[in-house]
């Protein structure tokens, strides 16, 4: 009997010649998780649980968000309203019986039925991932091979969060106890500081991530648009299922989905002419690797206030447990910064489960790939200027205005 993966190959490569997929390809029960992925947890079990016991109550007490508990039948069951996608169970499982969720063959079934215009939108940890020969011109150039009518860099929305962020701290930080923590990056972070550090909430400012960003816009302009974000993690499937943002991203595939969908398809991305368009700064490029987002922020706070007096003094912390200690050391008053940033994955988004290449190489092609944006900050960039007049907002200061596109409401 052929394996679940073995069943998931097949389906894609039909997918990937254009053909659609539909129930009769599916000659498993488990496989409907693959046409409707959104209806499903973000990890799947194939199969029962047959590890011993003492096994299962690793796997339980492993989670960090408690999202694992026993089950007499099953040997452990996985409650998708804890889950945020780490991913940490699925790498862990000796048995592969846990899969994580693939949006694949329902993204490109999309593609097939769409009435508007796709776009594949594309996190900033990309450089690198598909090989060193894959530039950004030539990876939108294979996202049209496959389908869609282009791709967008989400890092010239990590430039306009960066820019929304900047102007809360310079409105918000007025004397030395004051404080702001990161909200427009990590979901993982996010969930952390929702689920178990809730009275921090105050000091989040209420912004989207750049993904979430990317997918309104390209909606507000082309209502019946199909957006799908690419990137290294899972936690960024469930973050696109969150209801007060769910109208933002119809599917979310991570890099080694895309990498599957290239093979099947035969494209060779590093093979195939240029296509360049976006005009993203250095600030929104670095949001990939560990210090990016205050990094960023901070930079863009001295450009648009140099003579401010209370200066943005950052920490940050990548890795689960690293974030929890430094939110402990916050909520203890056992330090002394003002800005906080948070990654749930170690070296940050290019540390990513789903990432292709190891966090150290990510890091040093997000640095490269910033040194030569033409603009340090967002502030800067004319694009991102063009680009916010283009969605009624008259001046950057406009951003601290109500938003549906760049807001969200915490709960």
């Amino acid at each position: 009997m052929a394996t679940f993966d073995e069943i998931y190959r097949r389906l894609l490569k039909k997918a990937a010649r254009g053909e659609r997929v539909g129930e009769k390809d599916c000659d498993m029960d488990d496989l409907d998780c693959l046409l409707h992925p959104n209806a499903y947890p973000l990890v799947w079990k194939v199969g029962v649980c047959d590890c011993p016991p003492g096994r299962q109550e690793s796997c339980v007490n492993g989670c960090e968000f408690g999202a694992i508990r026993p089950d007499g039948k099953e040997g452990i069951a996985i409650d998708p309203k804890e889950c945020v996608g780490c991913c940490t169970c699925v790498d862990g499982c000796d048995r592969e019986k846990l899969k994580a969720s693939r949006d694949v063959i329902a993204a490109l079934n999309a593609l097939q039925e769409r009435k508007g215009p796709a776009y594949a939108l594309i996190a900033p940890a990309f450089t690198g991932q598909l090989g060193e020969a894959v530039t950004p011109g030539k990876l939108r150039t294979a996202f049209k091979k496959i389908g869609f009518d282009g791709m967008i860099e989400v890092a010239l929305f990590a430039d306009i969060l960066t820019l929304k962020e900047a102007l809360e701290f310079d409105q918000n930080i007025l004397q030395e106890s004051d404080y702001q923590l990161t909200s427009c990056c990590c979901p993982m972070w996010i969930a952390m500081i929702r689920k178990i550090y809730h009275e921090l909430m105050p000091h989040v400012p209420g912004a989207v991530s750049p993904m979430v960003a990317c997918g309104r816009a390209i909606k507000s302009l082309y209502p019946d648009a199909v957006t799908v974000f690419v990137g290294p993690c899972i936690a960024k499937k469930a973050e696109a299922r969150e209801q007060d943002i769910a109208d933002a991203v119809d599917y979310v595939l991570t890099f080694q989905e895309a990498r599957d969908i290239f093979e099947a398809a035969q494209i060779d991305p590093g093979a195939l002419p240029e296509d360049d368009k976006d005009h993203s700064s250095r600030a929104g490029r670095i949001y990939a690797r560990k210090g990016g987002v205050s990094e960023a922020v901070k930079a863009t706070v001295n450009r648009l206030n140099p003579d401010r007096k209370i200066t943005v003094r950052t920490q940050q912390a990548d890795g689960v447990p690293a974030c929890k200690e430094m939110l402990s050391a916050l909520r203890e008053g056992k330090t002394n910064a003002n800005f906080f940033e948070g990654m749930g994955c170690t070296g940050g988004c290019v540390g990513g489960p789903k990432a292709l290449i190891n966090r150290e190489e990510g890091t040093e092609q997000v640095e490269a790939y910033g040194a030569r944006a033409a603009y340090p900050t967002p502030i800067d960039n004319p694009y991102v200027i063009e680009l916010l007049h283009r969605m009624g907002f008259d001046t950057v200061e406009s951003l601290l205005e109500h938003s549906d596109i760049f807001t969200r409401n915490f709960k």
